[in-house]
């Protein structure tokens, strides 16, 4: 009797475990034209002479998140709402409509003929790429916390 509900339970726990792990990971392509409003005017504002790739949203539990990758490498991520959360162009040099201008004031005085390659928005602050492969921290207030190479 023991061994029939142990058997059961452990069947419902495995059976609960791999729906969750099929659930949690549901990327589809879709077209820019499915994208937030607010992330087809990005695009349209700094990405309007590159062709897209590709575009899909990665929805998992209570999250969903866009990714659009363009011929020429560049990628850009969004959140739910249509806001940009990641930009790297990985040949060329980040917009500077997008980088913050106390972050390019920051780089243009510290780190002369330096191109921003990568910026991620984090909940703290800025992560920032620059084409020598230096990575830079800023919080909120747009203060340098952090360097890593």
């Amino acid at each position: 009797m023991i061994m029939k509900k142990f058997t059961i339970l452990l069947a419902a726990l495995l059976a609960v475990c791999t729906t969750g792990v099929a659930l949690a990971d549901n990327d589809r392509m879709i077209s820019v034209g499915e994208l937030p409003a607010s992330s087809q005017q990005f695009i349209n504002t700094y990405f309007k002479e590159l062709a897209v790739s590709y575009a899909k949203v990665d929805e998992e539990w209570f999250d969903k998140e866009y990714k659009v990758l363009f011929v020429n490498g560049s990628k850009v991520e969004f959140v739910r709402n249509g806001d940009w959360k990641e930009v790297d162009c990985r040949y060329g040099e980040v917009p500077a409509g997008i980088v913050p201008q106390p972050i390019l004031d920051y780089v243009n005085t510290r780190f002369t003929g330096r191109t921003v390659v990568r910026i991620e928005r984090e909940r703290k602050g800025y992560d920032v790429g620059l084409d020598n492969g230096l990575d830079l921290k800023f919080d909120r207030s747009f203060r340098l916390v952090d360097i890593d190479d």
